[in-house]
């Protein structure tokens, strides 16, 4: 799979048992999102859904590979800040998936009218996450020292990595 034979297209209802094979190991592994290591299928795919969040899906070939969801960081003053998360198919690491995500995730958010894009909590030891965001133009703008609890590294550092994004006349 080449990232230009990649379709990311909304989450539809027949798409959350994908949603749920890509996300089940990311949370039950713990080490990327502060999400509960046994959530429920059903509190996942809600929490993945839930306002004021977009959700997409990138697939190939009739397979999803990945997942976004993109919406305000917070809302009133802050509801010109887009954030996102992202989750790949542990099988699809290293195809692209994720960089196209991001890049979908900022011309969206773009043409949606925010101004930038904030990630909240990327936690320090997930390297391949960071070099990835930084590459997409992301700078790292604050440190947590010791907010994450790995399973494995004991308390880790969170990130807070920005972007400005260039602003796209709503098309929608």
């Amino acid at each position: 799979m080449s990232a230009d034979r990649l379709t990311i297209r909304p989450v539809t209802g027949a798409d959350h048992g994908a949603i749920w094979d890509i996300l089940k190991p990311v949370y039950r592994a713990g080490e990327t999102y502060c999400i509960p290591r046994d959530i429920t299928r059903e509190d996942a795919i809600a929490d993945w859904l839930a306002p004021p969040f977009s959700a997409f899906v990138a697939e190939a070939e009739g397979e999803i590979l990945g997942l976004s969801h993109i919406g305000a960081n917070r809302p009133g003053g802050g509801d010109h800040v887009a954030n996102a998360g992202f989750a790949t198919s542990p099988a699809a690491r290293g195809r692209g998936v994720a960089r196209a995500l991001c890049r979908h995730a900022k011309d969206w958010a773009a043409a949606q009218g925010f101004r930038a894009m904030q990630f909240n909590f990327v936690v320090s030891t997930n390297a391949d996450a960071v070099h990835l965001w930084q590459s997409e133009g992301f700078e790292i703008v604050g440190r947590l020292p010791g907010a994450f609890a790995h399973p494995a590294h004991g308390y880790v550092d969170a990130l807070v990595m920005f972007s400005p994004l260039l602003l796209r006349k709503n098309t929608q």
